[in-house]
């Protein structure tokens, strides 16, 4: 069996006429005939049933077209592949990033295509979880880095590159919250504007299990976007307190709450399954380890 036959086979599906397919393929009728009968032989099942002038598959020639549309694509996308890789520079790389990896990676990544892989070409893009996963689904993008949390387990997609990072709530130093010496309840936080992404479920449920229902973020954040560089300006430049990880605001002071927030990120490097990644998705994981971390 080969992916010479198995292309055949999925243009005779598509036509149902020998002699349509075999123009198509620039092949002879009989030389397409011999490819066919060479692999129903090796199958030993029919594939196709002759009516008339029409060829249509069998129950097992369905099943059988469905796995070699998967193979042909698979095939193919190895060949790309290792024409980028030939190419040493070329190619492509689209990643979406969530909220979070994206305030720590995607100036750096950037910036790092730009100097030392200026033949690659790379597109960032910003959403929700939910839209992210679809571009992937869609082949839209490469690859995406965002929290797991957020994420729906799924069979197709490959999660890898783990890294966990503390959320913490935080504040401009000599902001009155950062003078306190014995904790900081929730209560006393709730007197500031409170500053966040879109938060997941998994946080809500973090927030309020420690704080009570007023914790919820439907509830008390204020100020919400999807970009963390612009809340941290915010926080830097005002008395609003920023709820994100630790490591996207080093110069501002983390509040000592009471209870502790006891909640991480779990930032992941997401591809689908069955599917060839993109030669530069070995830059972006470099960037993980060295910048997803607290």
């Amino acid at each position: 069996m080969t992916l010479v036959q198995l292309r055949h086979l999925i243009s005779l599906a598509q036509t149902g006429s020998f002699n349509k397919s075999a123009q198509a393929l620039h092949l002879t009728q009989p030389a397409l005939s011999r490819s066919i009968r060479a692999l129903e032989d090796e199958l030993g099942v029919p594939l196709f049933d002759r009516i008339g002038r029409r060829n249509e598959l069998t129950p097992f020639g369905h099943e059988v077209l469905q796995r070699a549309q998967r193979l042909v694509l698979d095939a193919g996308e190895l060949r790309d592949s290792g024409r980028q890789l030939r190419q040493a520079e070329g190619g492509e790389l689209r990643v979406g990033m969530g909220s979070g990896p994206g305030a720590m990676l995607m100036t750096p990544l950037l910036l790092r295509m730009a100097t030392r892989h200026p033949g690659v070409r790379v597109v960032v893009a910003r959403g929700s979880t939910e839209q992210l996963v679809q571009a992937l689904r869609a082949r839209t993008l490469d690859a995406l880095v965002l929290d797991a949390l957020s994420m729906r387990p799924a069979p197709d997609l490959r999660l890898a590159m783990v890294r966990e990072m503390r959320g913490v709530f935080m504040c401009r130093p000599g902001h009155p919250l950062a003078r306190l010496r014995r904790g900081v309840r929730f209560e006393q936080v709730q007197r500031y504007p409170i500053a966040s992404t879109p938060l997941s479920d998994e946080v809500a449920r973090a927030l309020v299990e420690a704080y009570g229902p007023q914790a919820h973020p439907a509830a008390c954040v204020t100020l919400q976007c999807e970009e963390v560089p612009s809340l941290v300006d915010v926080a830097r430049h005002s008395d609003a307190v920023l709820l994100a990880i630790r490591a996207a605001a080093p110069d501002l002071v983390e509040l000592d709450m009471r209870p502790a927030l006891r909640r991480v990120a779990r930032f992941a490097l997401v591809t689908l399954e069955r599917r060839t990644e993109a030669p530069a998705i070995g830059i972006l994981g470099e960037l993980i380890d060295a910048l997803l971390k607290d």
